[in-house]
């Protein structure tokens, strides 16, 4: 018997049909001989729509209270999905976040985790129930209070209970086929991956590729998660993200030990799949691009006419660093001789943005730069692959089809498998399907996005 953890997002829960096709699969795995825990999202938009109407009664609302009314969204689908499941004839128990012992920081609405004390889930499964847990949500035991993990906290829910279980593999479910070469509503051509390394999808999911938030990549590569994302609308086989650290990476199944890096035999069901073998035929070399990312989420900051003497920049971030902003790509320029004066450059998320402003105003007096720019129309494009490692000319072809597709670069940040480029947000979609297609990504049909409106 493998145990294994599933996790489906809002579209694929989005109404009543849509829970009922979720359990009847939930079921099928169930019936295949194998134990499941589910984490489930709120339906549909229903977390968007909370919130609209949370600042429909206050401009701010209290991050304490505004957990407590998100959550709503998780435990609804979680009762309907028990429900449907129970209609089956199959035993099934919902559990909040605090139940299911997701033990978080007291930070609300971006809480860590802390700890994962699943001693009913264990409980529910030993008992032969399907064990249901709200996703996005957690507990603190300092305040007793509800917490919610920010976006994307039901694939880190989900992964920290197989993490915390032992489970075999960690299936997560959507509204596309998998993971593709690119986003397949902004690029239609974009073709699916069969396999990624964890590496690479943490570059792509830091870089906008919204299929699989960077927290639970993280931690499904910490703790030797395997995951295989796949649609919830079809039993296509998905994308394999393997941990290229462990013993079996290289492809094989694993020998079936609770937790091991591989997916053991699970049977022929829907549900499950095997990893590819490399025994077929396929290039033993890495393939020079796994994809490409886009992110319209951030902010550019310029702070003008800075001492170009030794420390400027330390009291610059140390300041930004009190805010808690998380700071992404930063650009000195060369100091203009006359003046001694120098500029830097530094992209954050938008939600930041007004803060970090603010803060930096108080200090100008203490830093004795000019001026603040504050430019929230940028986009971020990013290309990844491991095979940029080996192969020179990338950064060449990236440029050239930026170039010639009359787009301007304003920012450059590179790392071993990563090429990062600033431009302005109207042209950044434009840019991603320029990119694309000189990579030779595009593929000879369209990708089917089955639900979801990617709000």
């Amino acid at each position: 018997m493998a145990l294994i953890v599933q996790k489906y997002g809002g579209s694929s829960v989005a109404d009543a049909e849509s829970i009922k096709r979720v359990a009847k699969r939930i079921v099928e795995t169930r019936k295949a001989g194998n134990e499941v825990v589910v984490a489930v999202s709120a339906m549909g938009d229903t977390t968007d729509e909370l919130l609209d109407l949370a600042h429909q009664v206050t401009p701010i609302p209290h991050p304490r209270e505004l957990d407590m009314l998100l959550t709503a969204g998780e435990r609804i689908s979680m009762a309907l999905l028990a429900m449907s499941i129970r209609s089956m004839g199959h035993d099934a128990r919902s559990f909040t976040g605090s139940q299911a012992g997701m033990i978080t920081d007291a930070r609300h609405g971006q809480a860590r985790i802390v700890d994962v004390t699943p001693g009913r889930v264990r409980s529910a499964l030993d008992e032969g129930a399907i064990a249901i847990v709200a996703g996005f949500q957690g507990f603190n035991r300092g305040t007793g209070d509800i917490t919610t993990l920010g976006r994307g906290g039901s694939d880190t829910t989900a992964v920290a209970l197989a993490a915390a279980l032992g489970a075999d593999v960690c299936e997560i479910y959507t509204d596309v086929d998998g993971i593709f070469t690119a986003d397949p509503r902004v690029v239609p051509r974009a073709h699916k991956i069969d396999r990624i390394s964890s590496e690479e999808m943490l570059e792509l999911a830091a870089n906008g590729a919204k299929v699989l938030y960077i927290r639970a990549v993280e931690y499904a590569r910490r703790h030797g998660v395997t995951l295989h994302v796949r649609s919830s609308f079809n039993n296509n086989e998905g994308t394999i993200v393997f941990n290229e650290l462990a013993p079996d990476a290289a492809g094989q199944a694993g020998s079936g030990a609770s937790g091991g890096p591989g997916i053991p035999n699970l049977g022929t069901t829907p549900q499950t799949a095997e990893l590819p073998s490399e025994n077929s035929e396929k290039s033993v070399e890495e393939p020079l691009i796994a994809g490409v990312a886009a992110d319209l989420s951030e902010a550019k900051i310029t702070v003008v006419g800075v001492p170009d003497i030794p420390g400027k920049a330390a009291q610059i971030f140390n300041i930004v660093a009190k805010t808690g902003a998380n700071i992404d790509m930063i650009v000195q320029n060369v100091s203009a001789a006359a003046t001694g004066l120098t500029d830097i450059s530094f992209t954050l998320p938008k939600s930041d943005g007004q803060q970090v402003l603010q803060t930096l105003t108080s200090s100008q007096p203490e830093v004795g730069f000019s001026s603040l720019q504050y430019d929230d129309q940028i986009g971020k494009l990013a290309l990844v692959g491991a095979g940029m490692r080996t192969n020179a000319g990338v950064s060449a072809k990236l440029f050239t089809a930026l170039y010639e597709a009359g787009i301007n670069i304003e920012m450059i940040s590179t790392s071993e498998i990563r090429i990062s480029v600033v431009t302005r947000a109207d042209t950044v979609n434009d840019a991603l399907r320029v990119v694309h297609t000189a990579f030779g990504l595009d593929s000879d049909t369209e990708a089917v996005v089955h639900g979801g409106t990617g709000r």
